[in-house]
């Protein structure tokens, strides 16, 4: 019986730092990518931090409800369009994270090479 409560604290625990993984995963991402990005600009790191957390939420959403992933590479065109889409809406919840429509469709091409060669699995 022991055996099994250790097991679900230990997926507990593993899923906790899932989480926290890819967030700071999206974290150095999305700071990689405004930096490469034309008009596309975080103030700060707490934006830095909310805009992944942000970012993390309304990925998670759209797997949930629609089952479609917002990554640009593997995805076609919706994921890249979803990826765009979410880079872009990102700044109407975040303060200190602006970006234009232009930088939203190139921030989702860098994010997504980006994206490819960090090594990880970022699926919950």
């Amino acid at each position: 019986m022991s055996n099994n409560t250790q097991s679900n604290s230990t997926t507990g625990t593993s899923t906790a730092w899932q989480i926290i993984g890819r967030l700071f995963t999206a974290a150095v991402v999305l700071a990689i990518t405004a930096f490469f990005t034309p008009n596309f600009s975080i103030n700060n790191i707490w934006s830095l931090a909310l805009a992944a957390i942000v970012l993390t939420i309304m990925d998670y959403l759209i797997i949930k409800f629609t089952g479609l992933h917002a990554s640009p590479f593997g995805k076609g065109f919706v994921g890249f369009a979803l990826a765009a889409i979410i880079l872009y809406f990102t700044q109407f919840f975040v303060a200190g994270y602006s970006i234009s429509w232009m930088a939203a469709i190139i921030g989702a091409l860098i994010y997504g090479v980006v994206d490819y060669f960090i090594p990880g699995n970022q699926q919950m």
